[in-house]
């Protein structure tokens, strides 16, 4: 039976029952659509053995798949040998219904709050446990907060995932912290599970997010987030600044710049929970 597939990232593939059985007669490309739909089924990167069994693969035939999928950067490979979605399958996630570009979208607003600030705004989607930067606007001085597009960070430790995480509900913050156990980045880490409830259940009413220095030490963070016409969170919009730079009263402009964003991506209404 057919299925949508990684619909979080607004890309949609068809899944085969059987992987012999091509439907469109190009079978490679409905066994490489079963393995992204398997390693979408695991929050944590999975083996090439069970992704295999998933798939009704063989080994090598799997394998040889992954190998082409990694080097068109659909998938990634980390050390331990293990599989997860790549960066260029998030990349081509984030265009929204009708072909509209999330970044493209974002970009003249961040920019705009980057000039405003003259701090460095990101741009994240969430994979997983953790937040990917997709788009940044860095300002023009010499020390200030550099993120990698590509790179990653855990929900816990950054302003816009426990945003993520108090809008998909308190179950899911539980089963956040069974999964990774909470670990701390710096001494400010939140890494028990009460607090970690309270904060994002916080951080979610009151509209915006703090990183007291929680991910780095020297580094703080504000972040909002974005919410496309369906109702669901679409990405996060955020500030980041050394700590002493920081500045509580540019929360009001980057709220107002993070309800634009919604707004141009369809957004009417509540921000949707899942618990």
């Amino acid at each position: 039976m057919a299925q949508n597939l990684i619909s979080s990232c607004g890309i949609h593939f068809e899944e085969s029952a059987m992987a012999q059985d091509s439907p469109s007669g190009i079978q490679v490309i409905d066994r490489a659509a079963s393995l992204l739909d398997a390693i979408a089924r695991y929050p944590d990167p999975v083996s090439l053995k069970i992704l295999a069994a998933e798939t009704g693969l063989n080994v090598s035939t799997a394998h040889r798949i992954l190998a082409s999928l990694i080097h068109n950067r659909f998938v990634e490979k980390d050390a331990a040998g293990h599989y997860r979605l790549g960066l260029r399958l998030l990349q081509l996630g984030v265009r929204l219904h009708g072909n509209v570009d999330v970044r493209a979208i974002a970009l003249p607003i961040m920019e705009d709050l980057r000039d405003r600030f003259g701090e460095t705004v990101n741009l994240t989607i969430r994979e997983g446990d953790a937040v990917v930067y997709i788009e940044k606007a860095t300002p023009n001085r010499m020390i200030h907060v550099q993120q990698l597009i590509g790179s990653r960070a855990p929900l816990h430790v950054t302003a816009v995932g426990k945003l993520m995480l108090g809008a998909a509900g308190e179950d899911a913050i539980r089963a956040y912290a069974a999964r990774t156990n909470l670990p701390a980045y710096t001494r400010n880490s939140i890494t028990d599970l009460p607090r970690l409830i309270a904060a994002c259940a916080q951080s979610l009413e009151r509209g915006y997010a703090l990183d007291d220095e929680e991910a780095e030490m020297d580094v703080g963070c504000i972040g909002v987030l974005i919410q496309d016409g369906t109702g669901n969170v679409s990405a996060g919009l955020s500030v980041s600044a050394p700590i002493n730079r920081r500045r509580l009263d540019w929360v009001e402009e980057l709220r107002e710049a993070g309800r634009t964003l919604s707004d141009r991506l369809g957004y009417r209404g509540q921000v949707r929970t899942e618990g």
